[in-house]
C-alpha cells in the first residue's frame, strides 16, 4: 500500500468528484484512520490547484464541531492532498432519499447547520456551495459542513489571485442565491438562501426550485416562489424558510447568528404552551382544594405563620322516641335527615361569603 509523506498509508477509495478522489488512510504517527483527499491525476491549471488549496485553508481555519476538521495538508508526487477527520454516517442527500425528514430531526439539523455557518462567517468564510451533498450526518447525529472548494475567504495581503472572482457563476443550481445566479458579489447572506432551500427540502421532501433544466431552475430562483410547505410545518418555521429564500439579500436574516436565534423559538413554543396549561390546571386544583377543604386551609395558615380558625363541629344524633311506636321512630329519623340537610345548606352559604 502507498504511503504519503512517510505517515499516511492509503487503505481504500471512498469516492471521487470532479476535482479530487477521497480515500481512507491510516495515520501511522497517531495510529488513527483519516480521510485523504487528493487532487485527481491529469492536467490541472493553477486555478484548480488554488481552489484545492483554498478548500484546505478555509476548512482548516475553522475549529468547530459542525465543520469537518482538517488535520494536515501536503503534496505527494506533485499532487496536493488534504487530511481530514474520517466521518461515519451518511450525507444529508442520502438521508433525504426517502422524502422529508421528521420535524424534530429537520429542526435539529437546521440548528446545527446555522451554528456551523455562524462560526464560518465569523471567520470571514462564505461557503457558497451549500447543498445536501455537502452536509454529512454522523452516526451520533452531528451535522458536518463539507467541501469548502469554492468558499469565499477573507482576503489575504499576499493573495495575488482568487479562485472565484466576482462575475463568475459559482455554486450548485437549485441552491444558489439570486445574486449568485446573476454573477454578482456575495456575502454570508448567500449561504442563508441556500440554508432556506435545504430546510425547505428537509420539511417538504422536494426541492424548493425543481425544474427540468438548469436554466429553468435558475429562472425560478430569480422569479418564482417555492410551493407551500406541508400543513404540518409550524408557522414559525414557514416564516423562517420564507425569509431565508427572499430574493433580495436585504430581506433575509442579517446573519447566521440571528437565524440561530429564530430557530430556537419553534421548538420552545409548544413546550411553553404545555407548561402554561399545566400551571393553569395546577392553580385551579389548588384553588378548589383550598375552597373545599378546611383542613388544607388551616395547614396553609399555619405555614404562613398565623393560626387557622378554630374548627367547630356540630353533630346531629339520632332521636330516641318514647312510647311513639313505629310512627314515632319514622318521624324521628326524618327530623335527623332534615336537620342535616339544613346544616349543609348553611355551611355552603358561609363558604360563599368567605
Amino acid at each position: 500500500m502507498e504511503v504519503l509523506g512517510d505517515r499516511y498509508r492509503v487503505e481504500r477509495e471512498l469516492g471521487h468528484g470532479g476535482m479530487g478522489r477521497v480515500f481512507v488512510a491510516h495515520d501511522l504517527k497517531l495510529d488513527r484512520d483519516v480521510a485523504l483527499k487528493v487532487l485527481s491525476s491529469g492536467e490541472h491549471d493553477a486555478h484548480d490547484v488554488l481552489r484545492f488549496e483554498q478548500e484546505a485553508r478555509a476548512a482548516g481555519a475553522l475549529e468547530h464541531p459542525n465543520v469537518v476538521a482538517v488535520h494536515d495538508v501536503g503534496t505527494h508526487g506533485g499532487a496536493p492532498f488534504i487530511i481530514s477527520e474520517l466521518l461515519q454516517g451518511r450525507t444529508l442527500r442520502e438521508a433525504l432519499g426517502h422524502g422529508d425528514l421528521p420535524l424534530p430531526m429537520a429542526l435539529d439539523h437546521a440548528r446545527q447547520l446555522a451554528h456551523g455557518l455562524a462560526a464560518a462567517h465569523a471567520k470571514g468564510v462564505v461557503h457558497r456551495d451549500l447543498k445536501p451533498e455537502n452536509l454529512f450526518i454522523t452516526e451520533q447525529g452531528v451535522l458536518k459542513i463539507l467541501d469548502f472548494g469554492i468558499a469565499k475567504l477573507a482576503p489575504r495581503a499576499e493573495s495575488v489571485e482568487r479562485a472565484t472572482d466576482t462575475g463568475a457563476i459559482v455554486g450548485t443550481v437549485g441552491y444558489m442565491s439570486p445574486e449568485q445566479v446573476r454573477g454578482h458579489a456575495v456575502d454570508p447572506r448567500a449561504d442563508l438562501f441556500a440554508f432556506g432551500a435545504i430546510l425547505y427540502e428537509m420539511l417538504a421532501g422536494r426541492r424548493a426550485f425543481d425544474r427540468i433544466s438548469r436554466l429553468e431552475t435558475a429562472s425560478a430562483i430569480l422569479n418564482d416562489e417555492p410551493p407551500p410547505l406541508p400543513q404540518g410545518v409550524p408557522r414559525a418555521l414557514r416564516k423562517i424558510v420564507r425569509r431565508c429564500l427572499a430574493k433580495n439579500p436585504e430581506d433575509r436574516y442579517a446573519s447566521a447568528v440571528e437565524l440561530e436565534t429564530a430557530l430556537r423559538m419553534p421548538g420552545r413554543q409548544p413546550r411553553r404552551r404545555l407548561l402554561d396549561v399545566a400551571l393553569l390546571a395546577l392553580a385551579i386544583g389548588i384553588t378548589l382544594a383550598l375552597s373545599t377543604s378546611p383542613e388544607l386551609r388551616d395547614w396553609v395558615a399555619r405555614v404562613r405563620g398565623r393560626p387557622g380558625p378554630a374548627v367547630k363541629q356540630l353533630a346531629v344524633l339520632p332521636f330516641r322516641t318514647v312510647g311513639g311506636g313505629a310512627d314515632g321512630e319514622a318521624f324521628a329519623a326524618g327530623m335527623v335527615e332534615m336537620l342535616n340537610n339544613k346544616l349543609r345548606q348553611l355551611e355552603q352559604f358561609q363558604d360563599a361569603l368567605r
